[in-house]
């Protein structure tokens, strides 16, 4: 029994900003979706990736909330680009609640093998081969979302008759904290979907080949939060002249984009505001409301666990290198997207934080996971847990320098 009177003892210490259900430290050490880290690298290996089931389906969940509350007809598709790991796949699909957004033949085809009907899955992909084309066609019942004026005849003359949605660029781009390399619209104008004063053509050309467009699709960045959507209302405006040209639509397909918090300063997407904007721009017209959240299920259910190697201080610089780099979780080098480090091993409470640059071990200078993160001393073998690994790590992984080598579990509680 503790006997210390209230006034004198230590205060408890505030949970770190990023702790949540399923994350956090217990007796020291760090734990993710019911399981201590550091014994599942002993067991496993590093580098090693580790997505937590309970989480996704939470996400999940909690976006389906959103929208059902709004009286919308709707579909959820996950993105599959973001992460293609077959048992996170599977748990999806046992979940019974999404279906799959695909942008690949080769993707469609994982799909199917994990138990998606073809009718349950929507691609929507760019600069199409003919070997594409035969591949997506041989699925009865898909989702076909084309991109291109040219697409749309290539495909009116192998299928006519077929059901088709259309891509559209509305001519306004939206990303993670004004990022403007999540952008897939606007600015100098991008290589994705048919721009406005191509759209009446795109229309003639299908009722050309008989083809019936059924839908609208648009996905315009990545990562949006509560401060971005004024600007998603703007790109939901824009999209209204493409709406009013199409008879008899089945869907409004808005794309991803929806975007979690990755520092402290950051604040969850208000899911109610966002609800309500796409109950405004397009509730009570008669078609379904489609989304393809990718990240938003599935990156802050995983984490990268890594090993460090060296600490050594260079000019002013100290650096604590890592047995994994860009080639695992390109993110940070590529789209300038914060991967906290976090100690799988709490500090000791006197212990002071310095500001510490994690390296990778490729051999080219952008090879760095984290700019002067603050992070108490590090030690050879210590190990570091990066947050919000789940999503356009392992799906963007390569073989840079022959050091592509990772394991994934999925865990359950």
């Amino acid at each position: 029994m503790n006997t210390t009177p209230l006034s004198s003892r230590s205060p408890r210490p505030a949970a770190p900003w990023w702790s949540r259900p399923g994350l956090g430290y217990k007796h020291g050490k760090l734990h993710f979706a019911g399981h201590a880290l550091a014994p599942l690298a002993r067991r496993n290996g590093t580098p090693l990736y580790l997505y937590d089931a309970a989480r996704v389906t939470d996400n999940l969940l909690r976006l389906r909330a959103a929208l059902a509350a709004r009286d919308l007809p709707f579909r959820v598709f996950y993105a599959m680009k973001s992460n293609r790991y077959p048992p996170l796949l599977r748990a999806l699909r046992r979940l019974g609640t999404c279906g799959v957004d695909t942008c690949s033949p080769a993707e469609v085809a994982r799909a199917r093998a994990c138990g998606f009907a073809a009718d349950n899955i929507s691609f929507t992909g760019t600069a199409l081969s003919d070997a594409d084309l035969a591949a997506l066609l041989r699925h009865d019942g898909l989702v076909l979302n084309l991109d291109s004026l040219h697409d749309i005849a290539r495909v009116g003359a192998l299928a006519p008759g077929r059901q088709i949605g259309l891509r559209i660029n509305p001519g306004l781009g939206i990303g993670y904290r004004r990022n403007r390399l999540l952008r897939y619209a606007g600015g100098r104008g991008t290589k994705f979907g048919i721009h406005r004063e191509q759209f009446p053509a795109a229309l003639r050309l299908a009722r050309r080949h008989g083809l019936v467009v059924e839908g609208l699709h648009f996905h315009t960045g990545c990562g949006y939060l509560t401060p971005q959507l004024p600007v998603l209302a703007e790109i939901f405006s824009a999209c209204q002249p493409f709406v009013a040209q199409v008879a008899r639509m089945r869907y409004v397909n808005l794309g991803g984009g929806l975007g979690i918090p990755l520092i402290a300063s950051d604040r969850p997407l208000d899911l109610s505001a966002w609800s309500a904007l796409v109950a405004q721009q397009f509730g009570g017209r008669g078609f379904e409301i489609w989304c393809e959240p990718g990240d938003y299920l599935v990156k802050d259910a995983g984490v990268l666990l890594l090993e460090v190697n060296t600490v050594e201080r260079k000019g002013r610089t100290l650096y604590a290198g890592v047995n994994g780099g860009f080639q695992l979780h390109i993110e940070p080098a590529f789209y300038e997207l914060p991967l906290v480090p976090v100690p799988v091993r709490a500090a000791a409470p006197s212990a002071r934080v310095r500001p510490t640059t994690i390296a990778g071990h490729i051999n080219e200078a952008l090879d760095l996971l984290h700019r002067d993160a603050l992070l108490p001393p590090l030690a050879n073998g210590d190990l570091l847990a990066f947050l919000n690994a789940g999503g356009y790590g392992a799906s963007m992984a390569s073989n840079h320098c022959m050091r592509g080598a990772f394991r994934e579990l999925l865990l359950s509680p």
